[in-house]
């Protein structure tokens, strides 16, 4: 079997495998902070209308996939940073890979991607030590910045990381 992966943007066409992949990717990393009955709550029918919308967003918003032997496996995306008195201009909004593709260097492929060498920040779930030990990686440090958002009906604890 050849196992070539390709990162590239995000189109239309997309939608549904990453409605699917994102559903996924939630169960995975979340399952230990998120209640099931909370995760149930994600379809991912309405997360590929979100994706349908994320694909025609525009040249400052740079959203990928990464597939594996034409099977999408994770995405990434980045764009002007949105928190009133943002520490930088850029912010990486998010990036997930399904768990039987972590480690293998696909992640690091998405994130080369969508982000530029230089400052940039992002949010990140408090309790996701993984994750914490990628940015670190990546040269981002906790900036002293948190908040609790709810996401589906309950309560969700982030940190912000800055580089």
């Amino acid at each position: 079997m050849n196992t070539t992966v390709v990162v590239r943007p995000v189109t239309e066409t997309d939608a549904d495998s990453l409605g699917r992949v994102h559903a996924a990717c939630w169960h995975e990393s979340y399952d230990h902070i998120l209640s099931r009955a909370a995760l149930s709550q994600l379809h991912p029918e309405r997360l590929a209308q979100m994706w349908r919308r994320f694909s025609v967003q525009g040249p400052g918003y740079r959203h990928v996939v990464a597939e594996l032997d034409g099977e999408i496996v994770g995405f990434a995306g980045s764009g002007p940073g949105r928190d009133a008195g943002k520490p930088t201009e850029h912010e990486l909004y998010f990036i997930y890979l399904l768990q039987s593709h972590q480690g293998s260097g696909i992640g690091q492929a998405l994130f080369d991607a969508v982000v530029d060498p230089g400052p940039t920040y992002l949010w990140v779930a408090a309790d996701n030590p993984r994750a914490h030990r990628f940015y670190t990686r990546n040269g981002y440090l906790p900036d002293g910045q948190e908040r609790t958002e709810e996401v589906l009906g309950e309560p969700f604890r982030e940190v912000r990381l800055e580089r």
